[in-house]
């Protein structure tokens, strides 16, 4: 049975003034004149300007510093009525090029019929002192606008649609954005937009659109290939599962579908080709990612290069500087880095993936090569640094990532037009690359570049479309070392010795709590949160010296009684309580506070960001990454992301979430001092081999597991890998006829 709606509350008054608004998004908070009694209004209310009157309909809110305001879920705008609003409309500013003295004579000259000559008539604004008819042109433009805007907001309230699409969408299509939309209102399905696409066919039929317009039926096919290739991986569909698939979406037969997957296919908008025997159908970008991909690695893997004279002795010498002795495969390793081009290095936990990093590294700068240290994410790269004595950044930062704001999409400044004048590439935690990214790290690469791509395929699988690394391994093409033996050291460390049995299908020993891994059994979420509570607020920091910031609680799945949702309301609860003087704000499910520790949760490509000590300065914060919240009002919350200062707008809060709990698939790519792991219940497919081995091998010093024994043994037993799409092992291996 649905839950019965909230009934909204009417405020009806006009603005008496704009205390915030944020020209992006249209988020603002304003005074609204209700009665003679000045009311504080917040929501997105985008091109509102003093002098208007507004119908709001939501409800009231506290916040901790500013009080009581009212939250506006829908508005109803009316242009000023009479002499007195009207002049304290345009007085304002705000149109711009008229202020009060301008005003004054507009309201002079034609009265009540001012706004009507301002957008109908322009040129009747020349008979004014001091407007020429260029002044004239730009005052009418920019009223015109406004118009549209408000236009654009009458028809998202009507049609039940988010007001903050407002901007975005003037931002992509100017004064003609209503008309676009209604063209094409699956053009909100997206990215850019956030539309779903159950929404953006309602308004398409609402609109007058018929059920099988040929329109609505290659968004169905286009929506498809897009949601299954962000949500599920996918690189490209089977043919006969996409027809299905949007058939079942749209809910009708899928013989007509045929017809408009060939259409798209004539436009260039879809690609259909044979992959290992399959028919798959590709969006252009991912099957041009696969193809560069696959050519410029199989190209590299052919080219072998001239090794140092007396390579065996340059090998002894980093041994002696480095105070160890390589195994076998660790020579191998370094040794095959001085004669490929391009080459693989894997392997689990303890089995001297770093030790192998050093060495590469050493044998490049001996060889006066300027290398380039990489990594996918901010933490990730923090650590690649730190493990190699040299400075790291993300690939995105390598590829000097920005923001398009034509297309609103991501770009990198570095490619074929500009390389890297790097002459040797190491990415670390490959196996969390997607193919568009590495399409885009190939693409940028010199001809004479080496490239050392090191991972762990058992971790899980990037967030992002593909299975590259393990792709690339599978295809048996590329130059490879797989690291197998557990070094000594390693292998008194239960942690290692556990991630390798979960690996194995083998159940660790929970009832040996000692070491580094412990297991604590609790029957029921709520005793399990309970204990998850207390060891990080309690029992780590006072009994182990762990700091309550290096401890990271892990959870296979958001949902569910030990899913992060609920721990991160616990341990918010418990590690930072609301304090007087301690500024917090709510947005959605969520209050965030000073003090926090959050998770970026999108892509944000256009975001400024600025170095704790005012070194640096740049754009762009990513998926996963995780900071602090330094300070938090009405107008911007202050977050550091280890080191890098960045600044959102209330509005903007949604791209954030609570970290002190975190999925394991978020946890990737990132070690933690201490994990605690919520080990009891979650969907079959989110409790699974992969997802606890990811889990463990994301401890450094300590690992907990809390919850049901036989949760563990299912986990381990369950080896199930969703099965991703992707043609690149048959490409590289010739198996495909494009």
């Amino acid at each position: 049975m649905p839950a019965p709606q909230r009934e909204l509350l009417l405020l009806e008054g006009t603005v008496s003034s704009i205390i915030f608004q944020n020209e992006e998004n249209g988020y603002t908070i304003l005074s609204l004149d209700v009665s003679g009694e000045e009311t504080t209004v917040v929501g997105e209310m985008p091109g509102v300007s003093p002098g208007e009157y507004l119908s709001v309909r939501g409800g009231w809110v506290r916040h901790a510093a500013y009080g009581t305001q009212f939250r506006a879920e829908t508005v109803e705008r009316r242009l000023p009525q009479g002499l007195k609003e009207i002049f304290h409309y345009l007085s304002s500013g705000a149109v711009k090029g008229v202020g009060k003295a301008t005003a004054r004579l507009l309201i002079e000259e034609f009265g009540e019929d001012a706004l009507h000559v301002i957008e109908e008539e322009p040129d009747k604004l020349t008979r004014l002192r001091g407007i020429t008819p260029k002044r004239a042109r730009q005052i009418s433009d920019t009223f015109r606008s406004q118009m549209g805007m408000r236009r654009m907001v009458e028809f998202l309230t009507e049609h039940k649609l988010e007001l903050s699409l407002t901007m975005p969408l003037y931002r992509a299509y100017g004064d003609v954005a209503l008309e676009v939309i209604k063209a094409n209102p699956y053009l909100l399905v997206g990215e850019e937009f956030g539309v779903e696409f159950s929404d953006a066919d309602r308004l398409a039929l609402e609109l007058g659109l018929a059920g099988d317009d040929p329109q609505r039926l290659e968004a169905g096919l286009l929506y498809e290939l897009t949601h299954n290739s962000e949500n599920n991986g996918h690189v490209f569909l089977p043919r006969r599962k996409l027809l299905d698939a949007t058939a079942a979406l749209l809910d009708m037969p899928g013989g007509e579908l045929e017809g408009r997957l060939e259409a798209l296919e004539r436009r260039r908008e879809a690609v259909c080709c044979e992959i290992a025997g399959e028919q798959a159908v590709y969006l252009p970008a991912l099957y041009e990612a696969e193809c560069l991909v696959a050519d410029r690695i199989g190209a590299l893997s052919q080219s072998e290069l001239l090794p140092p004279d007396d390579l065996d002795g340059l090998l002894r010498k980093i041994q002696r500087r480095q105070g160890l002795s390589y195994n076998p495969r660790q020579l191998d390793a370094v040794a095959l880095a001085a004669r490929r081009q391009v080459m693989l290095l894997t392997g689990g936990p303890g089995t001297g993936k770093t030790t192998c990093l050093r060495g590469v590294l050493a044998l490049f700068d001996a060889l006066g090569l300027d290398t380039a240290l990489a990594a996918p994410t901010g933490r990730a790269a923090k650590r690649l640094g730190e493990l190699c004595g040299a400075e790291a950044s993300t690939i995105h930062r390598l590829l000097e990532a920005g923001y398009d704001p034509r297309s609103g999409r991501l770009v990198f400044a570095k490619g074929p037009d500009d390389p890297l004048r790097a002459d040797a590439v190491i990415v670390d935690e490959t196996s969390m690359v997607d193919l568009p990214l590495m399409a885009a790290l190939l693409g940028a690469l010199r001809g004479d570049c080496r490239l050392v791509l090191v991972g762990d395929p058992d971790q899980l699988p990037s967030v992002g479309p593909g299975c590259l690394f393990a792709d690339l391994i599978r295809s048996g093409t590329v130059p490879t070392v797989r690291l197998t033996e557990i070094f000594r050291q390693a292998a008194q460390s239960a942690i290692v010795r556990s991630a390798h049995l979960v690996n194995g299908g083998q159940l660790p020993d929970l009832r040996r709590n000692d070491g580094d891994f412990f297991f604590l059994r609790r029957r029921d979420s709520a005793g399990a949160v309970e204990t998850i509570v207390d060891l990080c607020r309690r029992r780590l920091p006072e009994r182990m010296g762990i700091p309550t910031d290096q401890i990271q609680v892990l959870s296979p799945t958001r949902r569910r009684g030990t899913g992060t949702r609920n721990l991160n309301q616990a341990l918010q609860a418990a590690l930072n309580p609301p304090a007087e003087g301690k500024g917090e704000r709510r947005f959605g499910d969520w209050v965030f506070r000073a003090g926090d520790r959050v998770m970026q949760v999108k892509n944000n490509y256009d975001i400024l960001w600025r170095e704790r000590d005012g070194s640096d300065s740049g754009m762009g914060v990513f998926n996963g990454d995780i900071g602090r919240i330094l300070s938090i009002d009405a107008e911007v919350a202050t977050v550091d992301f280890d080191g890098r200062i960045v600044e959102y707008t209330p509005d903007m809060l949604g791209e954030l979430e609570p970290a002190y709990a975190v999925t394991v698939h978020k946890s990737q790519g990132s070690e933690y001092q201490a994990v605690i792991l919520a080990a009891l219940d979650g969907a079959p497919m989110l409790m699974t081999r992969g997802v606890l081995y990811t889990a463990i091998t994301r401890a450094r010093e300590l690992f907990i597991g809390v919850g049901a024994e036989e949760t563990v043994a299912q986990m381990v037993a369950n080896n199930r890998q969703t099965r991703r799409y992707s043609g690149l092992r048959a490409r590289l291996c010739g198996e495909s006829d494009s």
